[in-house]
């Protein structure tokens, strides 16, 4: 007959204690088994009280980051674009990638993607391979974005745009000569 005592130790760690008071909320069991003699694991077993388990906590979930934006985010970033007038615009002859990439609120990676993508974008590279955007380039690229992000068109749709339309441009640089005209005619009522 062996007599031996095992011991079984279950840990709960429902939060990481902060103090020396919060150590002992956090839990450690200890529970012995015994083996008996075989004419005591043959009766009816004594009932065992069992010890109440603590649900852990719940950390509420990070949304994530990752994947497609849904239609409102984009509607929503798509009237964040800070652009300058031109006047301030042409004062410079190159912008960097990353100035122009916070001009439109999109990673760096985006814009070498439409340069790929649409041939009306050519910034120049100098010879360690830095894009350097003219301020034309940054007029095509807002082109780019109206057709992509305000009217939802899909690469394929914007790219046919292009080649269709002769006079996109031109259309473009109406559309938004008239929402100026728009915004000083509200700031005109909102005065009166």
């Amino acid at each position: 007959m062996d007599n031996r005592n095992y011991s079984q130790i279950t840990f709960e760690f429902s939060e990481v204690p902060s103090s020396p008071e919060n150590e002992a909320s956090v839990g450690v069991r200890v529970k012995t088994l015994k083996t008996e003699p075989e004419a005591v694991k043959n009766s009816a077993p004594e009932p065992v009280e069992a010890e109440p388990e603590q649900e852990p906590a719940t950390v509420p979930a990070k949304k994530s980051t990752r994947g497609r934006k849904s239609l409102k985010a984009l509607d929503a970033e798509a009237d964040l674009v800070n652009i300058p007038d031109d006047e301030t615009l042409f004062q410079r002859q190159y912008y960097s990638i990353g100035e122009v990439a916070d001009m439109f609120g999109v990673n760096q990676s985006l814009l070498r993607f439409w340069e790929n993508e649409f041939d009306i974008i050519q910034p120049r590279k100098n010879r360690k391979g830095d894009r350097h955007f003219r301020p034309v380039d940054i007029k095509n690229l807002e082109l780019i974005y109206d057709l992509l992000r305000r009217r939802k068109l899909t690469i394929e749709g914007a790219k046919d745009f292009l080649k269709k339309s002769s006079r996109a441009k031109e259309h473009f640089e109406m559309i938004q000569s008239l929402q100026s005209l728009k915004g000083f005619l509200l700031e005109i009522k909102a005065a009166l």
